[in-house]
This record gives structure tokens, sequence and C-alpha cells, in this order.
């Protein structure tokens, strides 16, 4: 469904992507994972047209998108929920949830986001609760439940997360994974997860690729990754207390 191939990518002179392939099947959640500066969220970055590929092949469903600006990337059907959530702090929960529709809204599709926005109000009941509140009012949890929400106002064929569970609360991480684990099992959404908490990425991914220094160094069906001693060592904290049960 979406296939890079041997991506370059830089911020200034910093060559932050070096020569990555990476692809996404229909249906799957694929996770990266890496330190921090590995290069994820660039990555995530460059199949959105923020920051521009100096070299290499992105292609979306057999056609490149590569040199698309953000904009004719989420017509295309990919929407990024963004590191820090980025939540448009004056305007209501509702007003959040409608600018993520705003290319529907010029197709015409008024009714239809009615019912998406009902929808939203399904996934995150919290959200419903405090359509009429300022977002920047928001506990932290409830901004990442509005800007995963917003991102889905445009009924993306692909999902990007970045950092979904960053300074969140156990008990909101484990509501928020449940949550991306039933748009892929109910709605079959395509999600590209990156995750500090690499352990509940993997629980939760199909498959998995390792960044270290904008390089992907390893690749793997997700159990695989998570019994890798490598993998383990470096990113998994055996000793740490996990906060992800299935």
């Amino acid at each position: 469904m979406l296939k890079l191939k041997n991506v370059d990518a830089y911020y200034g002179k910093v060559h932050a992507l070096k020569n990555v392939s990476l692809h996404l099947k229909r249906g799957e959640i694929v996770t990266l994972i890496g330190a921090n500066g590995a290069g994820k969220t660039t990555l995530l970055n460059t199949l959105c047209g923020v920051v521009p590929a100096a070299r290499g092949e992105i292609v979306l469903e057999g056609k490149p998108i590569v040199a698309l600006s953000p904009d004719r990337v989420v017509a295309r059907g990919l929407s990024q929920v963004p590191e820090g959530r980025q939540v448009f702090n004056p305007l209501s929960v509702e007003e959040n949830l409608e600018l993520g529709a705003y290319l529907r809204y010029r197709a015409g599709e008024k009714e239809e986001i009615k019912g998406d926005l009902e929808r939203m109000y399904t996934l995150f009941p919290r959200l419903q609760e405090r359509r009429r509140q300022a977002a920047g009012t928001l506990s932290g949890g409830e901004q990442q439940m509005l800007a995963i929400c917003r991102a889905l106002m445009a009924k993306p064929r692909i999902l990007l997360l970045d950092e979904p569970s960053m300074g969140l609360a156990p008990l909101v991480v484990q509501e928020i994974f449940r949550v991306i684990q039933k748009l892929r099992d109910e709605e079959g959404t395509t999600i590209l997860l990156v995750e500090q908490n690499a352990r509940a990425a993997l629980k939760v991914a199909e498959r998995g690729y390792v960044l270290e220094t904008g390089r992907v160094i390893l690749e793997g069906q997700a159990s695989e990754l998570l019994e890798n001693k490598d993998v383990q060592r470096a990113y998994l904290g055996r000793d740490k207390k996990e906060i992800w049960e299935r």
C-alpha cells in the first residue's frame, strides 16, 4: 500500500534519513522504534511532504507522492497525528475536529462529516462531553484523543502516529492503544506508529523497523523483535515496569 525506497532527507545540513526503505501493507500496524534523534519523526514528516525527500521514491497505492505538498498528501490519504498533539488551543474540541475535515468540506461532504463527528465521539466519549470546551483547557490525554480524531476526520487510508503515549498516565495510554487496535481490527485502518514505549508498540503491531542515526538497521515481525536480545537491551527496558497489558 505504501512503499519507501532508498529515501534520503535533510534538516538543513544534517543528513537525517539515509537510504531508508520500508513498506506498509493494507490493514496492518507497523511501528518505528529507535532512540531520540534516530530519524523517526523526520520519516513521518517526509511522508507528509513537510520535509522534502532529497532522493528516493515514496509510492502510495501505486502512485508517487514524493513531490506533493502536504495538503495534496492529505488528499491522497495520509494523515498525521504530530508529536506533542498541536491542537488549536483557542478553538473548541468540535472546531478542531472540523478543521481536520477541511478538504472534505471543500469537496461538499458536509453531511458525511456530521456522521464522522459522531463516530469520533463514540471512539472517545470524553470528547463529546467537552465538545464545546476550548482545546487548550483539556488534559494532555484528552488533547491526544482530540489530535487522533482530528487526523481521522480527513478519512485517511494511512494514519501516522507520532509518540501518542508521550507524557500520558498509564491508564490513558492503555485507552489510546486500545483505540489504535480498534481502528485496525474494526475499520481496517493502516497505521504507521512511532512510539517511545517500544514494548507497547511491538505488542500492538504486526511488524516493526528499528532506526538508528537515520538508517533502518533491523526489521521483522513484531513478535521476533520483542524476543531479539539487542532490541530488548537497547529499547525494551526489561527491568522496567510495563504500562501496557493486553
